[in-house]
């Protein structure tokens, strides 16, 4: 039970960390979405409510200045304009006023003589200023137009007060237009509230949508990790699943971009396995040899001692071919591996044939050349076309015919060696490729088998392949065939052995 719980503790931090930190981004996601959103919906509001409060206090105070304009005309005038008389006194004055005018909502009209209320509009208001004595201190006695703000028990308060007086009246009069500028403003007030209502919800729908989004959107990195923790040493084929999409998508570019990279790594960890794979097989052998024959060393034997030098000096060249040779199939899938470079193919054919004729004393025949340009790497072909030259000479009789030649044909140039040897059986044409293969009794080999494994690598980093024409007898034709321009192939891609 103990080592039970110890192992689930080990497992567990090995993705609750993975998920934290896809739920953390997700997280700061819609945090930032909402924050904008919130502060756009802030903006929005406080905008629209000052703009709207601002409407409101300019439109009450038109109204106060439209209200006072009319009373000054009509004392100016001195004409009661219900009955066409001259007014008598101030008294008649501030009620014919006030009962002309008809009051506003939140709107209140006083009239005061000789500093003491006298009149009021029948417009039912939050308080009753008319009591309230310090707004009367204020404007009851005033000698000359006045407006200003006041806080009443019910809120601001906006007015204008104007003196009202008559020639043959000795006392002093004050017409108040008084406005209740917060009940005036309630409307905006409540739209803002139901602004600041539609926010929240809008601000909730979008949390929902930003989860699902954000969902969305990190769903390649989920695929990532869960990938990721897919892969073990022994299995490196999973990737991550890549759905249609558009130009300019960064998250499907970062799913090509990773699923690329685990192409090279698979590959490189499978040219790793193989090279070790493949050295320690191969070198298994001489050393078994070398050890074998100093362990029943006669020392005291100078002619057994100098057999076995010899022996172990030509087992330790064997072995340091075939490391160099493993070495370069490891480097043949690496992108530096080539060096291309535009080359006139009908020089390179000259060149390569003057060097395979000293493999030996056979008739060494060009068959043709091809006359064209192409863009390859001239030290790998030569490499590969004297591989495949020494692979003839090896399997050709002395004064055996073995041609060479080069052609160019439908964006393709090829390297044709062609032999009189005793040619290669069906089972072994796609054997011989192999990695340490060799042929059957037709066609025996000294060598480590790796030959035809190195031009097969060379034609595959050129993006080309091998190809084998031959018939049991009657000799064998390899051919390096590669692009006009070297295009190097998938990670993976296999170069047919034969035809």
């Amino acid at each position: 039970m103990t080592l039970s719980r110890s192992r689930r503790r080990q497992a567990e931090p090995a993705s609750a960390p993975r998920r934290r930190a896809l739920s953390t981004a997700r997280a700061r996601i819609i945090a930032w979405m909402l924050l904008l959103v919130f502060v756009a919906l802030a903006v929005l509001t406080l905008v629209t409510w000052r703009l709207s409060v601002d409407d409101v206090d300019a439109r009450m105070d038109e109204a106060l200045r439209s209200e006072i304009e009319e009373f000054t005309n009509l004392t100016q005038s001195g004409i009661d304009p219900s009955t066409g008389q001259a007014f008598s006194g101030v008294d008649e004055v501030l009620e014919v006023a006030i009962t002309y005018n008809l009051a506003r909502p939140n709107e209140k009209f006083l009239g005061y003589i000789d500093g003491t209320f006298a009149y009021q509009s029948r417009q039912q208001a939050p308080v009753l200023l008319a009591n309230d004595r310090a707004f009367t201190d204020l404007v009851a006695t005033v000698d000359r137009p006045k407006e200003g703000f006041y806080e009443s028990a019910a809120g601001e308060v906006r007015y204008i007060a104007v003196p009202v007086s008559l020639a043959q009246d000795p006392r002093r009069g004050v017409i108040v237009a008084a406005y209740f500028a917060d009940q005036e403003r309630e409307d905006v007030n409540d739209i803002a509230r139901l602004m600041a209502g539609a926010g929240a919800a809008t601000i909730l729908l979008v949390a929902a949508g930003a989860w699902v989004v954000a969902g969305r959107i990190l769903r390649p990195l989920r695929d990532i990790t869960a990938t990721a923790r897919s892969i073990t040493d022994t299995d490196l084929s999973r990737r991550i699943p890549q759905a249609s999409r558009r130009p300019g998508d960064e998250i499907g570019e970062l799913v090509d971009t990773v699923n690329a990279m685990l192409d090279r790594v698979e590959n490189a960890v499978a040219v790793q396995r193989r090279f070790v794979d493949d050295a320690g097989h191969e070198l298994r052998t001489p050393i078994t040899i070398v050890r074998g024959h100093l362990e029943v060393l006669d020392t005291s034997d100078p002619d057994d001692v100098a057999g076995t030098l010899a022996l172990v000096e030509d087992e330790l060249m064997r072995m340091n071919r075939m490391v160099s040779d493993l070495l370069l199939l490891a480097k043949s899938e690496q992108p530096e591996f080539l060096r291309a470079e535009p080359v006139d193919v009908a020089a390179l054919t000259s060149s390569v044939f003057d060097k395979i004729t000293g493999l030996g004393e056979r008739e060494w025949v060009l068959d043709h050349v091809a006359d064209t340009e192409a863009v390859l790497d001239p030290q790998r072909i030569t490499q590969a076309v004297v591989a495949l030259a020494d692979n003839a000479a090896r399997h050709t009789e002395v004064g055996g015919r073995i041609a060479f030649s080069s052609h160019s044909s439908g964006g393709m140039v090829r390297f044709s060696v062609k032999d009189s040897g005793p040619g290669v059986s069906a089972e072994d044409r796609e054997r011989i490729f192999e990695r340490f293969a060799r042929g059957g009794s037709g066609r025996r080999s000294e060598g480590a088998g790796l030959g035809l494994s190195i031009v097969r690598a060379i034609a595959a980093a050129h993006g080309g392949r091998v190809t084998l024409d031959s018939e049991p007898g009657q000799g064998a034709m390899f051919t390096v065939e590669v692009p006009v321009v070297a295009a190097p192939p998938h990670p993976g891609r296999h170069t047919e052995g034969g035809r």
